[in-house]
């Protein structure tokens, strides 16, 4: 998923290229406005044990759209699964939806990728009438830790774009750490930022947190 970098008063803009990533970016910018609760990057940490236990629960929804056991989740997967929990997204949206969290472009979706797709579908039915959604797809159970996350990257888009930067991640962890603290800043920046761009959208953002809390796929592939 690219987009348009463009300039403005000197500072990077990135412009979402497809109208799902579109709709995460209004959506996330809608949630922004309501505040946050986090106080700093230790209380995200203090959060890790309890968000990983609560992604852990997410294996028998994602056991249930991978029909043919397999270990990924592919398109058709995702549609008929989409279509018996009576989830209406138009094909466009559908598609979007599954290349935006298929980040290895190996056409199926793998437990991690499939952890991003769901909290992008609680993020995008964000309304009383998508509580059928919600309850469809087992989303209920996940809703306070799914708040966590958007909580969290709310409080490090410190110019509420939907989008976070390296000095905004700097700015984060400054808060709470020493100065000195910058390297670490850039080092989670750039385990975000998986396309190199040079900002992170929220769907990058949850990639990388699900390995921050311990949620590997290549260390399942080997337990395996």
């Amino acid at each position: 998923m690219g987009g348009a970098l463009g300039r403005h008063d000197d500072v990077k803009t990135w412009m979402p290229e497809t109208k799902i990533e579109a709709k995460m970016v209004e959506a996330m910018q809608k949630r922004e406005c309501k505040g946050c609760s986090m106080k700093s990057f230790d209380s995200i940490i203090l959060k890790f044990p309890k968000i990983d236990e609560s992604f852990t629960k997410c294996k028998a929804i994602f056991e249930q759209f991978d029909e043919d056991s397999n270990g990924v989740i592919d398109r058709e997967e995702l549609r008929k699964s989409f279509s018996k929990l009576e989830i209406s997204f138009t094909e466009e949206d559908l598609n979007d939806l599954f290349e935006a969290c298929d980040i290895n472009k190996d056409m199926g979706m793998k437990f991690s990728e499939f952890i991003v797709l769901l909290c992008l579908v609680y993020l995008l039915t964000d309304d009383p009438a998508a509580l059928h959604i919600k309850s469809q797809i087992g989303l209920p159970d996940l809703e306070a830790t799914f708040e966590t996350l958007v909580d969290v990257f709310v409080f490090l888009d410190k110019n509420k774009d939907g989008y976070v930067s390296k000095s905004e991640m700097i700015e984060a962890i400054n808060e709470s750490w020493e100065p000195s603290s910058k390297r670490i800043a850039i080092k989670r920046f750039e385990e975000m930022d998986w396309d190199k761009n040079g900002v992170v959208s929220f769907k990058e953002f949850l990639f990388a947190f699900t390995r921050w809390v311990g949620i590997d796929d290549d260390k399942e592939d080997e337990e395996a």
